[in-house]
């Protein structure tokens, strides 16, 4: 899962995640990194408004959905082997620091969703059997992901504490239909982000920096599947994607995705290029991609082939940079932060302006979908 709104980007400063202080058999616990606002997020939600949801509008499609859970096609996927032999070793530091950034990153995204998920399960059983089914499942697949990218860190000399980070990161409540929206864009996103760079590692072996990547196909499918179960859920609850509110919801959440993924991408471009990939084109074309899925069920979908769509996130990434470097300049936090306020207020109002463009009707998008 790569969290809705804030998309995966827990990451280090580089003086804090090159240097492992543990060794693979006895890894170091990494400090969490601050939270900002382009920070993975641990969500929760209305438990009893979920429980009393009615699915007989699309109930035989979640059921149908709930049997492909259960085959768990990955049982026997991510089992590691030789490859991870020494791999961690040949690396030189900056990418070391890039990659596991992008480790912690993931890790925390997908074991957000392992807690989100199983709250759900735990807490709906009684009342909503189906869907807490779906939900156990799903944090199933969520937590054999974080585990196995912990794993990996662990080549490095450090893990995370996950038991520290259920305990005190802050939990940002969602209503239930936002739940719906952001679940589903961060799962098909991860798919488009997954299959994306595994297609390219396919082409360009020799810059598969880590043997992880080998295991994103079958995963990616996982991150697929459960997109596809909030799609049916969404058709299940037909208001979250019916009527003028659900249009400026779906319009708001796919904005909000794409350009904290954009900005933090570009700001993290060191990780792409050691795969042999430019950021901005691979985070174009996942763009493009999830939008064109997301038609499948949201109304609306944006203009992502407008040029002003672009430009707009081009400023907000200037708008990152400088905020970057007034962080870097040090002085009293109360200066930095007269500083950084135009850029605050510049990033809102790309926001804004991107969100009141026009949207495009799903209808027109992919009628032969639709």
């Amino acid at each position: 899962m790569v969290p809705p709104v804030s998309a995966p980007t827990a990451v280090g400063s580089p003086a804090a995640s090159p240097q492992a202080i543990g060794t693979p058999e006895a890894p170091a616990f990494k400090e969490p990194v601050k939270d900002t606002i382009l920070t993975p997020r641990f969500y929760t939600t209305d438990f009893d408004a979920m429980a009393a949801m009615d699915l007989r509008p699309n109930e035989e499609e979640l059921e149908a959905i709930c049997e492909e859970f259960r085959k768990d096609y990955n049982r026997h996927h991510f089992v590691r082997d030789h490859a991870f032999d020494g791999a961690a070793e040949t690396m030189d530091l900056e990418t070391r620091r890039v990659f596991v950034e992008f480790l912690e990153q993931s890790c925390t995204s997908e074991f957000s969703g392992f807690l989100l998920y199983k709250e759900l399960s735990r807490r709906i059983k009684q009342k909503n059997p189906l869907l807490a089914e779906c939900f156990a499942h799903m944090a199933r697949d969520e937590a054999r992901h974080a585990g196995f990218l912990n794993k990996s860190m662990a080549d490095f000399g450090l893990q995370l504490d996950l038991g520290f980070l259920t305990a005190h990161k802050a939990y940002t409540k969602f209503s239930p239909e936002h739940i719906f929206y952001a679940t589903y864009l961060s799962e098909k996103i991860g798919y488009w982000r997954y299959i994306t760079i595994y297609r390219h590692l396919e082409k360009h072996p020799e810059s598969k920096i880590f043997p992880i990547f080998n295991f994103f196909e079958n995963w990616c499918q996982d991150e697929n599947r459960h997109g596809d179960f909030f799609d049916a859920l969404m058709k299940a609850v037909p208001s979250t994607v019916t009527g003028w509110r659900s249009r400026l919801w779906c319009r708001f959440f796919l904005l909000a995705v794409f350009a904290t993924m954009y900005v933090r991408d570009v700001a993290r471009k060191e990780f792409y290029e050691a795969l042999g990939l430019d950021a901005r084109t691979y985070d174009q074309l996942v763009i493009r991609k999830t939008n064109e899925t997301s038609a499948r069920v949201f109304p609306v979908v944006l203009d992502v082939e407008s040029p002003a769509f672009w430009n707009g996130l081009e400023t907000m990434v200037r708008n990152n940079e400088a905020l970057s470097a007034v962080d870097a300049s040090g002085g009293p936090a109360p200066l930095r932060t007269l500083r950084k306020l135009p850029h605050w207020i510049g990033n809102g109002v790309q926001m804004l302006r991107l969100f009141l463009r026009p949207a495009i009707s799903s209808d027109r998008f992919q009628p032969a979908v639709r």
